[in-house]
């Protein structure tokens, strides 16, 4: 991978499908915050906000804008510390600054009400919005959502919530970068910024292991990466998980004051390479109002990626219901 980013890559593809959208920058409690925003022809159009996580990047969605923006006005930002988004220079930039973050830049865009997407850290921010922000939200799509799996259900466990047992158990060996991003950014930080070559190994080795099959050419890959590497965000992007990952642990410890209940009408789609991968009766605690629910045949984390067709069906099927 490293020897084709050396002699065989060419990152003016990238560009030229990043630069088919419009791209902005503002300055929301004191950082600048990168984001397109692609406004539907449609008048009537649903507002929605998708969001990102580690180690993805905009990248993710080239391929599900453009339809996307068929039927809704996309607003697409850059998490804190990722791509063209500033550094935060200050402590304090978790997953609800960044919805607070999130919430006035869809005011200032003129959206009142909106459905907030994410997977991976976008699960979390877009669960915070619904938190912290109900009167706003619509309704959420997450992939997946983020709950702990129910010890009152472990005697009548389906097959499939067993298999979710077993990923997660086994997950716990891949674990070591979010416990080295979480205690000590800085230290793999400097790696990261320094040397193509560990940041390829960081990133890359995330996607062999979490994506579904291999649906992902060495340029997509590639494109992703150097919205690390052209900014110097190995670092930056790490200390998300030194400012919250702590709250997602204590999401599967069980702990009740980590994850409240969430009101706001949501919809979850599961896919079948995605860890976790929650059953419905276990996300129903934490979010009552499920108004849809679908498990697709392919994908892995990574699914508007992976699976852009998919990803976009899910989208447009879980908006419907929150809208019906």
């Amino acid at each position: 991978m490293c020897d084709y980013w050396g002699s065989g890559y060419d990152f003016s593809s990238a560009e030229h499908r990043l630069n088919r959208h419009p791209q902005f920058r503002t300055v929301i409690d004191g950082l600048g915050i990168h984001f397109a925003h692609v406004r539907s022809a449609r008048a009537d159009a649903v507002p929605l906000l998708l969001t990102h996580g580690w180690p993805g990047s905009i990248v993710e969605f080239f391929d599900v804008i453009g339809p996307l923006s068929s039927t809704f006005h996309l607003v697409v930002p850059s998490l804190p510390g990722y791509g063209f988004s500033d550094a935060p220079a200050e402590a304090g930039w978790g997953v609800s600054r960044v919805a607070d973050a999130w919430a006035e830049l869809m005011s200032r865009l003129g959206y009142s009400r909106f459905v907030a997407q994410g997977h991976d850290w976008g699960t979390s921010v877009s669960t915070a919005l619904g938190l912290r922000h109900p009167s706003r939200i619509i309704g959420l799509h997450l992939v997946p959502p983020l709950v702990a799996p129910d010890p009152a259900t472990f005697d009548t466990l389906t097959p499939a919530e067993q298999a979710a047992l077993d990923d997660l158990a086994a997950a716990e060996r891949g674990d070591g970068y979010s416990f080295v991003q979480s205690t000590r950014p800085q230290t793999i930080g400097y790696g990261l910024v320094d040397s193509p070559a560990a940041l390829c190994a960081w990133i890359i080795e995330k996607f062999h292991a979490w994506t579904d099959g291999d649906p992902l050419t060495r340029d997509q890959l590639l494109d992703n990466l150097m919205m690390y590497w052209l900014p110097g965000a190995g670092a930056s992007a790490a200390r998300m998980y030194w400012e919250s990952f702590g709250e997602v642990q204590a999401v599967f410890r069980g702990d009740g004051s980590a994850a409240p209940v969430v009101p706001v009408p949501v919809g979850c789609s599961i896919f079948p390479r995605e860890n976790p991968r929650p059953s419905r009766r276990w996300a129903a605690r934490r979010f009552p109002d499920i108004r849809y629910w679908n498990e697709p045949a392919r994908g892995g984390h990574f699914a508007a990626f992976e699976q852009p067709a998919l990803f976009v069906d899910e989208v447009r099927s879980c908006v419907a219901a929150l809208t019906s």
